[in-house]
């Protein structure tokens, strides 16, 4: 007996022995070096047709020139310039439009190798990333120094990947989002603490204090009051506990998600605001959202959000992941071969099934539908009150696929009442005009640096042609065809392999962060 019990714990030993070695090699397995096309000092596209995105207008057969990453000249071909030593590329027949923006992403310490490929790959040149750290080195989230890192990369010609435009904080969410041995002023708790927060983030170079739906409200008015000081701005979301009209008048300059208008234009509005436990409410209070929109009070909201130029990033696809979640084609949808294989099944398959539950219990049936169906019109309603509207994805949430969600999102925009030449602007020129680079990104003009996707169609005749995608040129360096369709059969294959998912897994478990919002 005792021999046999001596042998099964020898099993077990030598198990775990090699257990233990099988994920530490794959912790320290390599990861893939990526690719980096030349960089080139001059550039020629041939005989292109030119989008302007300011008037919708096409410059036909058009010479582009660019120069140490910047357009020198966009010329009739009819012309004697001589273009030197030029790497050409043969525009005929195509379509020249500035790289897309990606208003609304979360960026990780595996962006390397699971984002920044697929941003490239679907044309988004530039992002505003809405995650970050509160002061020590996170294993799971990117912050302001790795993005401001991988951007020095970028210019230096050593990484693949998109410009990150505007730099954000952590989310500044009172206690809920702050693991305990943390500094205390990332809580705001204390009105006293905002100084010490603004402080912190302007030292590591952020540009805005992203607020979120839990904040307390004398801290949020504080910030709003104060961040200017500091070079800094709020956007992110409506606290709960503030009416839109009041944040809109506090200076917050962008807001987040299709709920805005919902969580202030329904009877149960002002309890909403009162409630003590605002969570618990906004789901008893579901229904009425869904069926009574009060359009006359939202018509208000929207005026007021033109005239202090406050811009919405609705991320429609995070509505209709819950109104969709019982729709098998929408679940089974092909791009899930690039998202890790832990990742789907311990966030994104949870997510879904929680949804299609609710879909189908008597308190829930058809409210999800009814919600993301208001967000789109209520889409249509801001754009035509003059609301400034921004293409986001929240990559990476759930079914929110890097690079592709973002053409879904641009195309939602046409269901709801945007022409393609305005859904085209809300992912180039209006961010680029909010994040104040205007002059630099978001058109084709001389002089601006040169972000560009060629495409084989006109996406002013069919938005689906923003997907059409020819080529890619950022910092000086041309991405064929062949070299994006590369940047996703790698990716689909380490999101799938052992050991991505393993690191996957540790740097999730290993985040103060992630554990504490898990909690929460």
């Amino acid at each position: 007996m005792k021999r046999k019990v001596f042998k099964t714990l020898k099993f077990v030993l030598i198990s775990l022995a090699v257990f233990s070695l099988i994920i530490i090699a794959a912790l320290k397995w390599p990861m893939p070096e990526i690719v980096l096309p030349e960089k080139h000092e001059s550039i020629l596209i041939k005989s292109i047709h030119v989008v302007d995105v300011h008037t919708g207008g096409i410059l036909e057969n058009r010479n582009v020139w660019i120069k140490e990453n910047r357009i020198q000249s966009i010329d009739s071909i009819i012309t004697d310039k001589n273009y030197g030593d030029a790497f050409t590329i043969d525009g005929h027949g195509k379509y020249l439009i500035p790289g897309l923006w990606d208003m609304h992403t979360h960026s990780t310490q595996h962006s390397k190798w699971l984002h920044h490929p697929l941003y490239i790959a679907n044309g988004v040149t530039s992002i505003r990333d809405l995650s970050g750290q509160m002061g020590e080195e996170d294993s799971y989230w990117a912050g302001t120094k790795d993005r401001l890192n991988w951007n020095q990369k970028l210019e230096s010609h050593e990484q693949v990947m998109p410009r990150y435009i505007q730099q954000s904080s952590y989310q500044i969410n009172g206690s809920n989002s702050v693991p305990s041995g943390y500094p205390e002023f990332f809580s705001v708790e204390d009105v006293k603490d905002v100084p010490k927060l603004l402080g912190h983030y302007q030292k590591e170079g952020a540009d805005f204090i992203k607020v979120y739906s839990d904040i307390p409200i004398a801290s949020y008015k504080q910030i709003a009051k104060e961040a200017p000081k500091y070079g800094l701005h709020i956007a992110g979301h409506k606290p709960l506990g503030v009416s839109l009209e009041e944040a809109i008048g506090l200076g917050q300059r962008s807001f987040e998600h299709g709920r805005i208008f919902l969580f202030d234009c329904f009877p149960g509005a002002d309890q909403l605001l009162t409630a003590q436990d605002k969570k618990a409410m906004y789901y008893e209070s579901k229904k009425s959202m869904s069926e009574n929109f009060d359009t006359i009070k939202a018509n208000r909201l929207m005026g007021l959000m033109q005239e202090r130029n406050a811009h919405w990033v609705p991320t429609l696809q995070m509505l209709k992941i819950s109104a969709f979640a019982n729709n098998q084609n929408y679940i089974e949808n092909p791009n899930l071969k690039y998202i890790p294989t832990l990742r789907k099944k311990l966030w994104w398959n949870p997510d879904v099934g929680r949804a299609a539950k609710y879909n189908v219990s008597d308190e829930g049936k058809g409210i999800n539908m009814k919600l993301y169906e208001s967000a789109k019109f209520q889409v249509g309603m801001a754009h035509k009150k003059g609301v400034p509207i921004m293409a986001g994805t929240d990559v990476t949430d759930s079914y929110a696929f890097p690079g592709f969600a973002l053409h879904t999102e641009i195309k939602e925009f046409t269901a709801c009442g945007l022409t393609n030449l305005e859904a085209l602007r809300a992912a180039t020129i209006i961010p680029a005009t909010y994040s104040n680079v205007e002059n630099e990104l978001g058109s084709i003009d001389k002089g601006k640096i040169a972000d560009l996707l060629v495409l084989e169609g006109n996406p002013l005749d069919d938005i689906n042609n923003t997907t059409s995608i020819s080529s890619v040129i950022l910092n000086g360096v041309h991405y064929d065809k062949e070299r994006l369709e590369t940047y996703k059969d790698n990716t689909a294959s380490l999101a799938s392999s052992f050991h991505m998912n393993v690191k996957f897994i540790f740097s999730l478990l290993g985040s103060p962060l992630i554990r504490k919002q898990f909690a929460d």
